[in-house]
């Protein structure tokens, strides 16, 4: 398993995304303490701009310009329908091996799916770059 995954299968335990909220812009009394964004999946992943991104280590969901009433469960389900870590029926402790792995399956399928869709941007944005070389390119050249 490469660095990526293993750090993202050690997320499945609660203890460790609760570790990522250091520098979380919400005081206790609010909904979205880190103890509850840790509860619903996610892990902090702050920028310079933006200090309050939270992502699913799971479905990969970002979700940013939180509130302090905001229910992150809620948040995520409303966000992410399709996530089977929030839609687990059960603890983290306890699921079977068959559980764990169908759901390292459908995890791998949403890190796949977020991966292509980037390739694909990436691709599109070198397109058009050089579409508009070759126009320019051409323009120069009459």
């Amino acid at each position: 398993m490469d660095a990526f995954g293993e750090e993202h299968t050690k997320m499945y335990i609660y203890e460790n995304r609760l570790k990522t909220y250091v520098g979380w812009p919400f005081e206790e009394g609010c909904v979205c303490t880190p103890e509850n964004m840790a509860k619903a999946g996610f892990i902090h992943t702050p920028t310079e701009n933006s200090p309050d991104i939270a992502m699913c280590f799971f479905c990969l969901k970002e979700l940013e310009g939180w509130e302090p009433e905001d229910d992150p469960e809620k948040e995520h389900k409303s966000h992410s329908p399709s996530c089977n870590f929030i839609c687990l029926k059960k603890g983290v402790t306890d699921l079977t091996v068959e559980d764990f792995i169908k759901l390292q399956k459908e995890k791998q399928k949403f890190h796949i799916k977020k991966a292509g869709k980037e390739d694909i941007t990436k691709f599109e944005e070198a397109a058009k770059r050089t579409r508009v070389e070759i126009i320019k390119t051409a323009k120069d050249e009459e």
